[in-house]
């Protein structure tokens, strides 16, 4: 990996891209500290200090890189963008047109594009709208006695200029993002996501040296070292990990030419779907915490919810997390990948599977292989996501752990991906051809 880097920068446009991109992350760091008007930046500083948890808003607060809980211009981050995206992935399944448009091809493509920022806008404006009403009520800090200074002004002018700010933000940080993937290195989204989590790395390994007890601190920094190498290197192997099935192409004269007789494969990964499974069922395990809060009902169900569902260590709320990974894993393969319409595809263009017979049974094997193949991907997704809670109860450290759940995950992804890219292009520029 370094070695790649290295020879990028020896190149003088893929050192222009390299340096585009860091300028574009520098940028986007600066934003994520600048506070948005009309917030008290002495109580946002003293809260997060006290609490030291980002509590209900974990999931946005990690892809904003802690801009969320001190109320900057970036704080929503790219969570919008995401929920956008995801969305309108799950409605290209159910609604004709979107998959109309997804089947055209560039121009199609175009579209969907426009409709997700269309989609962001929107998703921003509602989401800041319920950040601030929620720190302006001051449970955005449960628990800080300076969590009602935090908006001294509640006028609806003034909420309206902090909603608004919000919103261009996000919109903002959709163009960079743009900017990255048309001038920069790999794709733009992806590696401001891995720039908001890596950049709380530092703090948060330092914050496991400060608060422990055996040897001023470096015997749990060390060994929470050793357990990230672990991880990393078990994410890398998995998300590399990938069942490749055969494919031949039969020999069709036109003419007098002959096309096909070639062999391939379909890569089906053990990880078919990602970091998505892990980011819906944290999204879904919110819910009803955030509507307790909100609600601030003293009722049974809302005390046993308080008990069960908002501190993480609690068994049922980890085995619920865990159940709802492995569901949503086999629930975003199912429709990400449709096995009957790649059957189809290789059927027009005269391929087969050596030994399956062309159409049905080529669609049934390519069930059958995948739902064999995502259930090791779903229990790693779950074993993953779990590793900041086992923390919890062994260290007393999930909010300063940063090896396990979703941010190790999109960190290596984006990472292996990001150097895939570069490699290629590299290639590009080295490759001689037949004549020199």
């Amino acid at each position: 990996m370094l070695s790649a880097f290295a020879r990028a920068f020896q190149t003088p446009d893929l050192r222009k891209k390299l340096l585009f991109t860091l300028g574009i992350m520098v940028l986007f760091r600066l934003g994520s500290h600048i506070p948005i008007p009309g917030v008290s930046f002495t109580a946002v500083n003293e809260c997060v200090k006290e609490t030291k948890n980002s509590g209900l808003f974990g999931l946005v607060n990690l892809f904003s890189g802690g801009a969320l809980l001190q109320l900057t211009i970036f704080a929503l981050g790219i969570m919008p963008y995401i929920t956008a995206s995801i969305i309108l992935q799950l409605l290209t399944v159910v609604i004709p047109r979107l998959e109309a448009l997804k089947k055209e091809g560039q121009a199609g493509t175009a579209k969907i594009t426009q409709y997700t920022r269309y989609l962001t806008i929107a998703l921003a404006v509602l989401q800041g709208t319920g950040i601030v009403a929620t720190a302006s009520s001051g449970a955005l800090f449960s628990g800080c006695p300076l969590a009602n200074q935090i908006v001294p002004d509640t006028g609806v002018f003034r909420i309206a200029v902090m909603v608004l700010t919000m919103t261009a933000g996000t919109t903002v940080i959709m163009w960079l993002g743009e900017l990255i993937t048309d001038r920069g290195i790999g794709n733009g989204m992806s590696l401001l996501i891995f720039t908001s989590i890596a950049a709380q790395f530092p703090s948060n390994m330092w914050a496991i040296k400060q608060s422990g007890t055996i040897g001023g601190g470096w015997v749990e920094f060390l060994s929470v070292v050793a357990v990230g190498i672990i991880v990393v290197m078990l994410v890398i192997f998995v998300e590399q990990a990938q069942r490749r099935i055969p494919v031949q192409y039969a020999k069709r004269m036109i003419g007098r030419r002959a096309f096909g007789g070639t062999s391939t494969y379909i890569p089906l990964k053990v990880n078919q779907a990602g970091v998505i499974p892990v980011i819906f069922a944290s999204s879904l395990l919110y819910i009803p915490a955030l509507v307790v809060q909100l609600t601030n009902s003293q009722a049974g169900w809302a005390t046993w919810i308080r008990t069960n569902f908002v501190k993480g260590d609690h068994p049922i709320y980890m085995a619920t997390y865990f159940l709802l990974i492995v569901f949503f894993a086999f629930f975003y393969v199912a429709i990400s990948f449709n096995p009957e319409e790649v059957a189809d595809n290789m059927k027009k263009y005269g391929g087969f599977i050596p030994g399956i017979r062309a159409g049905r049974p080529t669609a049934e094997y390519l069930n059958y292989v995948l739902t064999r193949i995502t259930w090791p991907g779903s229990l790693y997704l779950g074993l993953i996501a779990l590793i900041p809670m086992i923390a919890l109860v062994a260290f007393g450290q999930q909010t300063n752990f940063p090896f396990g759940g979703t941010s190790v995950l999109i960190v290596v992804g984006v990472g292996l991906e990001t150097v895939k890219q570069i490699e290629s292009q590299l290639q590009q520029r080295n490759y001689e051809g037949f004549l020199r």
